[in-house]
């Protein structure tokens, strides 16, 4: 069965959610890869608010390519998501955050800090970037557009494809291999 959710996502939706559901995502979300992880962690460590508001959304780890004439976005496939694992603890505790996309397993911190802060992993599928492309229906640059790929996007999605990888009681698909 495939459960199709919403965002912002709400925290009884996001603890509903079990390892190895099939999930479908309509509504906003933002993507973020290294470098804006690392200047989102800095702003909260200074104390200064966050140029976009991440509460109760979804962070992406992508960095789409551009679009081709015609289309919304280029490919947009998931990025290795143990890149992001130095700041992600933060950025769910402070940042507010209920969910993440990526590929790949996560550090003992960051299932830690979806446990304690109601916030769940899901992963789509690596190498199938233009596929994921389909379910983008709008992109926008929202800041940090000197990073190129980088910058933070807000994508409008319909029916995005995902797996919950780990939920938030920790139990987790890797584990289950």
């Amino acid at each position: 069965m495939t459960i199709a959710i919403t965002t912002p996502l709400q925290p009884a939706i996001v603890e509903s959610l079990r390892a190895g559901d099939e999930v479908l995502i309509s509504g906003q979300i933002f993507t973020a890869r290294d470098a804006a992880h690392k200047r989102l962690t800095e702003l909260i460590e200074n104390g200064t608010p966050l140029p976009v508001n991440l509460t109760n959304q979804i962070i992406y780890y992508t960095g789409p390519t551009p679009a081709q004439p015609g289309k919304v976005i280029g490919s947009a496939g998931p990025t290795t998501s143990s890149r992001m694992d130095p700041y992600t603890p933060t950025l769910i505790k402070s940042g507010g955050i209920r969910g993440i996309i990526g590929k790949g397993n996560r550090s003992p911190e960051v299932k830690k800090a979806l446990i304690d802060f109601g916030c769940t992993y899901f992963v789509a599928i690596g190498g199938a970037g233009a596929l994921l492309s389909k379910s983008i229906t709008s992109s926008e640059i929202v800041c940090y557009e000197d990073l190129g790929a980088e910058a933070i996007y807000k994508l409008s999605v319909k029916d995005f494809p995902v797996i919950v990888a780990i939920d938030t009681e920790g139990n987790s698909v890797y584990e289950r291999l």
